[in-house]
C-alpha cells in the first residue's frame, strides 16, 4: 500500500451513527463519500423502518454521487425493496432468517469470535465485521480483543474479515490490521467528526 489518502480510503467502511454528527447527517455522510471510502454502512438501527427507508434513499443517492457503495444494515426487506445488492447483519438475525443470504449479493455479519466467523461464513456472508479489537468508546467496559484474536479469525475464514473497535484512519492502523490479515478496517467515531478530527495519514 501507498501513503496516498485514496489508497488509505480504499480499506475503510465507514459506520455511520447519526447520534454523533457536529452538523446535519446528510452532510456528514457528503464529507464521509468525499475521501472515497470502500463503502458506507448505514447502521441506524434505533430508527423505524419507514424511517430507515427514506433515509436510506437520501443517503443513497449521496454515495451514488460519489460512486460510493452504500451497505444497510439489519433492514432487509428495506434493502430488497429499494434493489440495494447489499446487507449488513447481526449473526443472531441471520441464524433466525437464513432466507436473507439468498436476497443479496453482498451479505456481511458482525462476529465476536472464531467460531461466529465460521458460522457466518457457512451461513453465506460475503465478508465479516470482526471485533472489537481495541479499546472503543462504543463498546464502553467492554474487553478488546486485540490483534491475535483478529489473526485467529483472519486464518479460519475464506470471506474478508475488516477489523472494528478502536480503528483510527492511518496508514499504520491499516498496515497493522492488514499484517494480521483483515481486508481492512471499519471507522465510526472519527469518521463522524470528518473534516473536524482528520486522521493522520501517514
Amino acid at each position: 500500500m501507498t501513503d496516498n489518502t485514496e489508497d488509505i480510503y480504499s480499506r475503510v467502511i465507514a459506520v455511520t451513527d447519526r447520534h454523533l454528527c457536529g452538523r446535519p447527517f446528510l452532510e456528514q455522510i457528503e464529507q464521509i463519500c468525499s475521501r472515497r471510502p470502500r463503502a458506507v454502512l448505514l447502521r441506524e438501527k434505533d430508527l423505524t423502518e419507514e424511517e430507515y427507508g427514506r433515509l436510506l434513499t437520501q443517503v443513497r443517492e449521496v454515495c451514488d454521487a460519489y460512486h460510493v457503495f452504500c451497505i444497510p444494515h439489519t433492514f432487509a426487506d428495506v434493502a430488497s425493496e429499494q434493489g440495494v445488492p447489499a446487507i449488513h447483519v447481526p449473526l443472531p438475525v441471520l441464524r433466525e432468517q437464513r432466507h436473507i443470504a439468498g436476497q443479496f449479493r453482498y451479505m456481511g455479519a458482525s462476529v465476536h469470535s472464531v467460531p461466529e466467523a465460521v458460522e457466518a461464513e457457512r451461513l453465506g456472508a460475503s465478508y465479516v465485521l470482526a471485533g472489537h479489537i481495541f479499546a472503543t468508546a462504543c463498546k464502553p467496559g467492554g474487553v478488546p480483543r486485540g490483534t491475535g484474536f483478529l489473526r485467529e479469525v483472519c486464518a479460519a475464514v475464506d470471506i474478508p474479515v475488516y477489523a472494528i473497535g478502536g480503528m483510527q484512519g492511518t496508514l499504520a492502523c491499516i498496515e497493522r490490521m492488514r499484517a494480521a490479515g483483515a481486508a481492512g478496517i471499519c471507522i465510526m467515531s472519527e469518521c463522524m467528526h470528518w473534516p473536524d478530527r482528520l486522521p493522520l495519514v501517514t
